[in-house]
């Protein structure tokens, strides 16, 4: 008798199928709105990157200049600065080439990217450098 008259209590014991589908469908919206913005964010560090690794260069060529009178050469370049730099020489993060490489260039100023795999162009004449990759030449 007390089971008819006594409310009937049913314990729920996890989600239903639609509230995970819910739940699926925002965490989706969320990822399709942030995921550009963190793409984005990797390239622009990457640009950042190589923006402070090219003035470090420029630097450490004024450096060496002052201290020898003269630009290094393009062939010897990545061995004459290192008792300017801190670490290794640097690569640029960006462009075709992304090798720690120098290209010699005679163009004055250096306009457009000089041929090959190297990831920098290195004017030994004016102390000139910059990514050798027409996109970022002007940098």
């Amino acid at each position: 008798m007390t089971l008819l008259t006594a409310p009937h209590r049913r314990s729920r014991r996890g989600f239903t199928l639609v509230e995970l589908v819910v739940v699926v469908l925002i965490l989706g919206i969320l990822a399709a709105v942030a995921a550009p913005k963190m793409f984005d964010t990797a390239s622009a560090a990457r640009e950042n990157g190589t923006k402070q690794s090219l003035s470090v260069l420029r630097d450490a060529i004024e450096l060496y200049k002052a201290k020898n009178g003269n630009y290094p050469a393009a062939s010897s370049l990545t061995t004459d600065l290192q008792s300017f730099l801190k670490g290794p020489f640097p690569a640029p993060q960006i462009g075709g080439n992304q090798n720690a490489t120098v290209a010699a260039s005679t163009q004055s100023p250096i306009a457009s990217a000089e041929s090959g795999t190297a990831g920098w162009a290195y004017n030994q004449t004016t102390g000139q450098i910059v990514v050798n990759d027409a996109s970022y030449i002007s940098w």
